[in-house]
């Protein structure tokens, strides 16, 4: 069983950095990998970046290359993502969502069987 609770948001000026965290209470942490998705308001579920459950291979949307980095913490059955140089686009609910054994880039929400409540990132100018 897969369990996800994000954690890391708040409020942050523009230019500012955030590090969000995703952890797994189930105890299958080293059979999923994790991506990670924003929605702001009005809009669909945007895929964000993703990291095998391997963890030798990241993926990024196009508003995250250069700026975000996600890694994985495996002992503390955690996935972080690292925000830098954030803009008022970058404010949205950040949801994280697991696949067993994700080995591929998968940027559609369908693609995730299991999903954390969100923690909402709110950018200001």
């Amino acid at each position: 069983q897969v369990q996800l609770v994000e954690s890391g948001g708040g409020l942050v000026q523009a230019g500012g950095s955030l590090r969000l965290s995703c952890a797994d209470s189930g105890g299958t942490f080293r059979d999923i990998g994790v991506a990670w998705f924003r929605q702001a308001p009005g809009k669909g579920r945007e895929f964000v970046a993703s990291i095998t459950y391997t963890g030798d291979r990241t993926y990024y949307g196009d508003s995250a290359k250069g700026r975000f980095t996600i890694s994985r913490d495996n002992p503390k059955h955690t996935v972080h993502l690292q925000m830098t140089s954030l803009t008022l686009e970058d404010t949205a609910i950040y949801y994280c969502g697991a696949r067993m054994h994700l080995y591929e880039r998968i940027s559609s929400e369908s693609g995730y069987d299991y999903w954390g409540q969100g923690t909402q990132v709110t950018v200001s100018s």
